[in-house]
């Protein structure tokens, strides 16, 4: 079975958000940088959580997209935690859709993604267990 097509997502739901008209390409499909965004956020509330302040996003250090998102879609991220190092902190985050009007869900993109804590002044800080 290949990554795209395995049954269920693995690490926390972060985030739900329905795919608008708005967030279109010029081939009518959602927007691969909206999508990007939506993973992005969904890591930043999950290591904020862990890290019990503030992070930042440095890399993206891999993005795999299997399958176009579209109109009307409910876009999952689900984020699961790799790597925890002294300031940083690494990622998986599959974004999943349950498409409009049917009961398939279906995965759509993968990426790794690396997290910086940081202080209120944008320092980075030692992540507290």
């Amino acid at each position: 079975m290949s990554k795209n097509e395995e049954i269920n997502p693995k690490g926390e739901l972060a985030i739900r958000v329905q795919a608008m008209p708005e967030n279109t390409n010029p081939a009518g499909d959602i927007f691969g940088g909206w999508v990007l965004s939506q993973m992005d956020i969904a890591g930043g509330l999950v290591t904020k959580k862990l890290t019990r302040g503030r992070t930042v996003t440095i890399a993206v250090d891999a993005m795999t997209f299997y399958k176009p998102v579209l109109v009307g879609d409910t876009l999952c991220c689900y984020v699961e935690i790799i790597k925890t190092g002294k300031t940083s902190i690494t990622v998986k985050i599959e974004s999943w859709v349950a498409r409009q009007y049917e009961d398939v869900r279906e995965k759509v993109t993968e990426g790794t993604f690396t997290y910086v804590a940081v202080s209120h002044d944008r320092i980075p800080r030692k992540i507290e267990a």
